[in-house]
């Protein structure tokens, strides 16, 4: 099989792509994970193999100029031989194995290694919509988590104990001996390390990954004056690690429903309040919304519509100083929408008293 398609990659793929997938498929198929099954124990050989040649420059660029028949695969380690023979044919005539095929067991040990190491917990993503209100003043919300956490079985630790036997793979010799053609090797037992007894087995609810899927809830407490968008840092509540590592973070990302009257910039409040003809002409004093409660307003004569008048500390908290914004209100003036004929008499009176030109100047 071709070592790209084996390891699911492209023949352009990078260092970083290869290796991840390597890590992929040697998690589903190693010995570990899938004791007693030889097909993928197999599958697990040919992983290790071809990552081998396609992370090394040299023999990954060879096998692309020549082909499989260009990869020569090193034994880097030493194991026992208990008696061999190099005769040319096998008994049945047909041609003994290769040299390749007689020591493909100990090219696996070699390049295959230990298990993967334990791999930091992955962070996690949620959303949370809260009122606006809610965002100026601050809140308790709670949230529901689906994350892998540490199972419960082994405490994380990916095996069990057990009583203490005798290990079924080498019988209790520490040792395996294997048969590749006409050669005979003896090497350590990867079952119990060499110590013929197993005192640990891998954790069945967890597969010997060390967690578990589990749904939890907690509370977040979203600060006064959080910014719709920000996002909010929950140390060690994203996945669990794999055998022991630490976990990954919750980032929850604050959306803030938007208010009927109030607009947000910054730290302070903006609000649009109506005011009547006759009131900016003649100046007034009434009541209106703020997020503390009403306040009141003084519109002094003459007042021209687009004018902004700045409440002091009637804003949003700041988050980070210990100051609150201010709330700014802009006088739109609301003309009346049937005039009778008295009141159209005396704009026109008014009209003829107050000859100004309001647009001299501007054009």
């Amino acid at each position: 099989m071709d070592l790209y398609e084996l390891l699911g990659v492209s023949s352009t793929a990078g260092l970083d792509e290869i290796k991840r997938a390597y890590r992929r498929l040697a998690r589903r198929y190693h010995p570990d994970i899938n004791p007693g099954d030889r097909t993928a124990a197999v599958r697990f050989r040919a992983v290790a193999d071809a990552y081998e040649v396609l992370i090394d420059p040299d023999r990954r660029r060879d096998y692309d100029v020549l082909g499989s028949g260009a990869v020569v695969i090193e034994a880097a380690a030493t194991f026992g031989f208990d008696g061999f023979d190099f005769s040319v044919h096998a008994a049945d005539g047909s041609a003994a194995s290769t040299f390749g095929d007689l020591f493909a067991d100990v090219i696996q040990d070699a390049v295959s290694g230990p298990a993967e190491a334990a791999a930091p917990g992955a962070d996690l993503y949620l959303t949370v919509s809260i009122a606006f209100e809610e965002a100026v003043r601050g809140v308790d919300t709670t949230l529901t988590v689906v994350r892998r956490d540490a199972c419960h079985g082994c405490k994380g630790r990916g095996v069990q104990s057990v009583a203490e036997a005798t290990c079924p793979s080498c019988r209790g010799a520490g040792t395996v001996r294997t048969s590749r053609g006409h050669m005979m090797f003896t090497k350590t037992c990867g079952r119990c390390q060499g110590s013929g007894l197993l005192r640990h087995a891998i954790c069945g609810a967890c597969g010997g990954l060390g967690v578990e899927p589990r749904s939890e809830t907690t509370t977040l407490t979203i600060p006064a004056g959080v910014n719709p968008g920000e996002q909010i840092r929950v140390r060690g509540l994203g996945h669990a690690g794999t055998r022991g590592a630490a976990p990954g973070d919750l980032y929850v990302t604050v959306e803030v429903t938007p208010h009927a009257l109030f607009r947000r910039e910054g730290d302070d409040l903006h609000l649009t309040v109506p005011v009547a003809l006759h009131e900016a002409a003649l100046g007034a004093r009434f009541e209106i919304p703020t997020l503390d409660g009403p306040a009141r307003l003084r519109v002094p004569p003459g007042t021209q519509s687009g004018q902004r008048f700045r409440l002091r500390d009637r804003g949003v908290p700041s988050p980070r100083k210990a100051t609150r914004g201010d709330l700014i209100v802009e006088i739109r003036i609301v003309l009346p929408s049937v005039l009778d004929q008295r009141s159209r008499e005396l704009l026109h009176e008014f009209g003829q008293i107050n000859t100004e030109d309001v647009r001299a100047g501007l054009w």
